[in-house]
């Protein structure tokens, strides 16, 4: 078959004048193919051609140029060019798994020239082995018969190139054998590369652990000796038995992105021994068993059969809201609010076309009072009305100090941005009859409405953890929203946050700034807050500091400023299960009252958790600036785990009892380092649910 695919391709090449290309002039094609695809195929004027046909067909030659340069690539051994063809395009338009002429995948001249380089970077984009080599012997007939016709066909075109005399054709015959004779040093090469390789050795540090009641995961990295051919894929055995035998499951890794792979649909309490090999040209190497060589699947709410805390708490709420919202259907305080004062009255705009109009309700100074304003924003752009001012519309004009209740009632409402409009119904009442509080909390209703209603918009974002103040007794709640670049917008004015701090003119002094002059110095400040309180940590146990400071009205929590919405942390393993066996060690180190471990004990490699724990503690201590000696003091909080969904898990650390909140006056001896805040323990709340 091979043979008769030669015969094809030489009929072909004979057909066509020029013949194939020489080194050198391989090499000039594709440094001519490598200037056009550093423009996209989409760049050209689509206009200039014909219909739909002719542009699928000019993407396909483009296309299949671009395979014809990621194997030129491969041959001349371009780690660069080869890297920049995978980056800009995908495997399915580089056809990275289809067999050229040859019977060849890029993947196959890699690792047969024993280049592993571009192996590794193929390997990671995806590629596969040529399906042709199902055996080691098909692969070495393979080879020697693309030797034998290379060879063939050079000596064919030297008798030719020697008999004739000097022409046109002749110079033809000449690029013809110099390519050919550059093809059949690559095949031998190939052959040689083949031979000479052995099976690899055994994957190294292979670990085990257990990732839930029902899975146990394995890890591991490339064979430590990198003398023999570059590995293609692994497998992945695990049984009850030490022996193997029977064997109860495997699974082929082909996909070496990340050397881990997770045996599910296990049973809980039963012991599974673990082993992995890998595999190259030449076939499977030795399997290496794991470490620990067994685990039993379990979770630490085994230990005493707890339920999940959050277990069904999300559709109890969303019933109970249900419920009030029944009671309130038929309720007096369903009617339509009339109370409202004239000055607020506006029709619900479809867009944000308000923005400009000249009668909008947005203001442009602050006369001592509460306010709400709503920054939206899209990369370095913030949107602003006609005037180019921040969107504030006024709540309150009396009420110049408010209360942290206030406030966190605001920031619960937030949560409920589509129900604004059934809130005010419910809140509406008369006002000479309704307490203080309530008549605050009701305009507060009135200002979102008011500001949903200008903007279009009902999802005003997050609000900011602290409202912003003057010496004047303006007070501004502030809310932050992203703007994604698929949404659009009707007249919307996009101003670079840049040009508006630096074109407001400011009606304030340097000493004593407006609360809205101070909005627009700090507007970088809260929008990266807000950025960096939606990230979420990636999957793994973490280790957190629980510390909280008390004021008059609230107590506060200490966060990192990278990540706001969780405690000051630090990453203990990528396997956010604790077992039944680690619970149960901690448990017994709590109830003895050992300390923390903080000091590395010689033998851990019966209970890893015991030292990653020792590692994990330095490095908290380290971050928030508290020696080591005092963690001695420290406890682990040893009543639950704090899951986060199935992939984030928290162990907390806490203070002595007299030290976990600072009382106020209180001096705190250790101060963290820069990079962290207080955040009211309420806030936090929200934001970590969030």
């Amino acid at each position: 078959k091979m043979t008769q695919q030669m015969r094809d391709l030489q009929l072909a090449q004979a057909r066509k004048p020029p013949g194939p290309s020489s080194p050198n002039a391989a090499k000039r094609l594709y440094r001519n193919l490598s200037g056009k695809f550093r423009v996209n195929y989409t760049s050209f004027d689509e206009g200039s051609l014909v219909g739909r046909g002719e542009k699928e067909k000019l993407r396909k030659s483009y296309l299949f140029q671009s395979n014809a340069a990621l194997f030129e690539a491969v041959e001349l051994q371009d780690l660069d060019r080869v890297q920049e063809l995978l980056k800009q395009y995908s495997p399915e338009e580089l056809d990275l798994n289809t067999p050229n002429s040859e019977g060849l995948l890029p993947l196959d001249i890699a690792i047969m020239t024993n280049n592993a380089p571009i192996a590794r970077a193929l390997l990671q984009a995806g590629a596969k082995e040529s399906p042709h080599f199902v055996s080691l012997e098909s692969r070495s007939l393979h080879l020697s018969t693309l030797v034998r016709e290379a060879e063939q066909r050079v000596n064919e075109l030297m008798a030719q190139v020697v008999n004739e005399a000097p022409s046109a054709d002749c110079s033809d015959k000449e690029k013809q054998l110099k390519a050919w004779e550059w093809r059949f040093r690559l095949y031998k090469r190939m052959k040689a590369g083949f031979e000479h390789a052995r099976v690899p050795d055994a994957p190294a540090n292979v670990q085990l652990s257990v990732a839930s009641s029902s899975s146990v995961q394995v890890t591991f990295w490339e064979p430590l000796n990198i003398n023999s051919a570059v590995v293609t894929k692994y497998k992945v055995e695990w049984s009850c038995s030490p022996t193997f035998s029977p064997p109860l499951g495997e699974a082929v890794i082909d996909n070496l992105k990340n050397l881990h792979f997770t045996i599910k649909g296990l049973v809980s309490g039963t012991a599974y021994y673990v082993r992995v090999s890998a595999y190259n040209m030449k076939g499977w190497g030795p399997p290496q068993a794991s470490v620990p060589p067994f685990a039993i699947p379990s979770n630490w709410r085994e230990y005493d059969g707890r339920a999940p805390r959050r277990r069904g708490q999300a559709e109890a709420l969303d019933h109970l809201l249900g419920q009030v919202k029944t009671v309130h259907q038929h309720c007096v305080c369903h009617e339509p609010c009339k109370n409202q004062p004239q000055s607020r009255k506006h029709s619900v705009s479809k867009s944000l076309k308000h923005l400009f109009h000249p009668g909008s309700k947005f203001l442009k100074t602050l006369k001592r009072g509460l306010y709400l304003t709503a920054i939206f924003y899209k990369d370095d752009n913030i949107l602003v009305t006609h005037e180019d001012q921040i969107p504030v519309v006024e709540i309150d004009d009396t009420y110049s100090c408010l209360l942290m209740q206030d406030f966190l009632w605001f920031t619960k409402v937030s949560c409920m941005w589509d129900e604004i409009l059934w809130l005010r119904q419910c809140v509406t009442v008369s006002q000479s009859s309704c307490s203080c509080i309530l008549q605050t909390r009701f305009k507060m209703l009135l200002a979102i409405s008011q500001m949903q209603g200008l903007l279009g918009i009902q999802d005003l974002g997050q609000v900011f953890f602290e409202p912003v103040k003057d010496k004047q007794g303006n007070i501004l709640i502030v809310t932050l929203k992203e703007v994604k670049t698929n949404q659009t917008f009707e007249s919307v004015r996009w101003v670079p946050i840049c040009k508006l701090q630096t074109s407001r003119k400011s009606v304030s002094s340097p000493e004593e700034p407006t609360a809205l002059d101070t909005l627009l110095i700090s507007v970088q400040d809260k929008l990266a807050y807000h950025q960096q309180s939606s990230h979420a940590l990636s999957p793994g146990l973490y280790l957190g500091y629980l510390k909280l400071c008390s004021a008059v009205d609230q107590i506060r929590v200490l966060v990192p400023e990278q990540l706001p919405n969780i405690l000051c942390h630090v990453k203990i393993r990528s396997n956010p299960n604790i077992s039944r066996e680690e619970w149960e060690w901690l448990q017994k180190m709590a109830s003895v009252e050992e300390p923390v471990p903080t000091e590395p004990e010689a033998d851990t490699s019966q209970n890893p958790l015991f030292h990653e724990l020792q590692v994990a503690i330095k490095e908290l201590m380290t971050l928030v600036n508290i020696p080591l000696q005092e963690a001695k003091d420290f406890r682990l909080y040893s009543q639950e785990v704090l899951d986060f969904g199935d992939e984030v898990s928290f162990l907390l650390l806490l203070p002595p009892s007299d030290d976990v909140c600072t009382a106020p006056g209180q001096n705190n001896p250790y101060t963290p380092r820069s990079g962290f805040l207080t955040l009211p323990l309420q806030i936090f709340e929200l934001g970590e649910e969030k």
